[in-house]
């Protein structure tokens, strides 16, 4: 049976036993972490990340960061 749309896709993960159903959120968030690695990998080769990276790299060096315990704990 080939599913084509979100909504057949929902009423089968719907149908299965709650087990199945983890392992195909496993699997989904692991398929999810790979494409986002991948776009990150290609947006830092076609250079779209430098101004961010030697923005962040400056405010380090001009000490206008916190260590992010520090930060975590005030919340």
């Amino acid at each position: 049976m080939v599913m084509s749309t979100v909504a057949e896709i929902e009423n089968a993960l719907q149908a299965l036993p709650l087990a199945e159903a983890q392992k195909i959120a496993v699997w989904l968030q692991q398929y999810l972490d790979e494409k986002w690695d991948g776009q990150i990998d290609a947006d830092i080769a076609a250079g779209k990340l430098d101004q961010l990276a030697e923005k962040a790299v400056g405010d380090y060096r001009a000490g206008r960061v916190k260590p992010l315990d520090e930060i975590i704990d005030q919340s």
